[in-house]
């Protein structure tokens, strides 16, 4: 029977009730303080009523008016705690047994309210959780696994449902990613794309992406649990064919003793060849777990890449956009450059511009003024104003062409990628980066291969190097 059918009709209420974040706080308060007490029977309801006032003191609830709960019952500051402990113990959220030792009611939690009560600390936690979506977590489990010396099965599946929860994440920092693409390519001015980064930078996503990049690298360990999932996987196959060993002797064994009357022995013979066979299960079961978590693995290291690229890609854009409000500005907001657009499209551009000039009576030439523009005294004779048509500006073609050039030309980035290349391989080892600019020609030569990668081009990166200039660059390796 599952957890699901043992959960009562009237469970769900509390999310119906008004009061739904007072009975959350409540629940977390009293399944913190259960885990802390040092008492083994539980927290009485005493205890519970005591926790859950600590909690309506600290509240800002209103209680100058009258205030009824969905049942009717008429709450005060006084009264509160124990009508929403019984509300709480009707509804199947806590449990109430009579304890004799005390002499009292003791409260204890569900198998069931305990996932949800666990799901709302998470909610009105402010911390991140990183242990649940980690990669140090996958490399904890099957390290752990390595040495035990049971070889209990449980590790692994802690560490296949950790794998899982950390593609989970990658894909949701994905998801996200999308949309601030199509949020970034709604804005007009130079405001609206600072709100964006600054919500991209800021938001729960990032902070995970920041901590899969440092303090838990995904590339720093990659290889370590790579080597973990082999060595695993050895490890088994040598002790799934030991215990095989083990059975087929033992069946001989059998075979030879049957002629023998000796009931016991054949009974202690069954018993050892249940377990030989129990065991070889076992490593199967292993077996197949490693190789799931191994495909995960492999997932991961693939959205991992593409959530980099996304990013890359992301800042280009955002840069190009920059670029081109900048040079074009925003020619829905500007009036004037609307104006300029229609003229340049009218038939009757002269007359236009000859009755504007007649009828707005200036004599001073219009002038273009830039962050360039230098201060000038102004002339003493004035010229006469006749406006100018003005130049049909070049339409704007596609956001990748203002995107910011880099400082290097194209023949200096190949000169220094066939200078690293091997049998038509690009490999960066400890002796490519020899100075900035080096450096800053990697950059360059790893951008090009990832926005303008196809299908037959293999992309790997590797471990972090760090030579004796200081510069600290990853191993990688482009073939065509």
């Amino acid at each position: 029977m599952n957890l699901n059918s043992k959960i009562p009709k009237e469970f769900y209420r509390l999310f119906a009730s008004k009061y739904m974040d007072y009975y959350q706080q409540f629940l977390i308060a009293i399944y913190e303080e259960s885990g802390r007490s040092y008492s083994l029977l539980g927290l009485t309801e005493m205890e519970c009523r005591s926790i859950m006032n600590e909690r309506i003191a600290a509240q800002t609830l209103d209680w100058s008016e009258e205030q009824f709960d969905e049942e009717g019952e008429l709450l005060t500051k006084a009264n509160m705690a124990s009508v929403c402990l019984k509300h709480l113990e009707a509804w199947g959220w806590l449990r109430r047994d009579y304890d004799e030792i005390l002499d009292s009611y003791v409260v204890s939690f569900p198998e069931y309210s305990q996932m949800f009560v666990e799901l709302f600390a998470r909610l009105h936690s402010e911390e991140p959780t990183r242990e649940r979506e980690s990669v140090l977590a996958v490399y904890s489990y099957l390290y752990t696994y390595s040495g035990d010396k049971e070889k209990n099965n449980e590790i692994l599946k802690s560490a296949f449902n950790t794998s899982r929860s950390l593609l989970q994440m990658l894909a949701n920092m994905q998801e996200g990613m999308r949309g601030y693409f199509d949020e970034l390519s709604r804005q007009k001015s130079f405001l609206g794309i600072q709100e964006v980064l600054v919500k991209e930078i800021n938001n729960s996503d990032s902070r995970k992406y920041a901590i899969l990049t440092t303090t838990d690298s995904f590339y720093r360990y990659k290889e370590a649990v790579k080597e973990l999932i082999d060595q695993n996987l050895s490890e088994n196959e040598a002790r799934k064919q030991e215990f095989l060993d083990g059975r087929e002797r033992l069946r001989i064994k059998i075979q030879e003793e049957r002629g023998e009357e000796n009931e016991r022995l054949h009974n202690g013979f069954a018993v050892q060849l249940r377990k030989l066979e129990r065991a070889v299960g076992l490593c199967e079961e292993a077996v197949n777990i490693i190789r799931m978590i191994e495909r995960q693995f492999d997932a991961i290291e693939r959205r991992y890449n593409k959530l980099i690229e996304q990013k890359t890609v992301f800042a280009s854009r955002a840069a190009a956009r920059i670029r081109y409000i900048l040079m074009e500005g925003a020619m829905e907001e500007d009036r004037t450059a609307v104006l300029i657009n229609l003229l340049n499209r009218s038939k009757k551009q002269d007359e236009i511009l000859k009755e504007l000039g007649r009828r707005m009576r200036v004599t001073e030439r219009f002038k273009i003024v830039t962050d360039q523009s230098l201060y000038r005294k102004k002339n003493s004779e004035k010229k006469e104003f006749y406006p100018q048509s003005v130049k049909q500006a070049e339409e704007a073609g596609e956001m990748g062409e203002f995107i910011l050039k880099p400082l290097y030309t194209r023949r200096e980035i190949d000169a220094f990628r066939r200078k690293n290349e091997r049998d038509g391989v690009f490999t960066v080892t400890e002796n490519t980066v020899r100075s900035m600019e080096d450096l800053e020609k990697l950059f360059f030569v790893w951008q090009d291969a990832v926005e303008i990668a196809d299908s037959g081009r293999e992309i790997t990166i590797g471990r972090e190097f760090e030579n004796r200039e200081g510069y600290r660059f990853s191993e990688l390796k482009i073939k065509e």
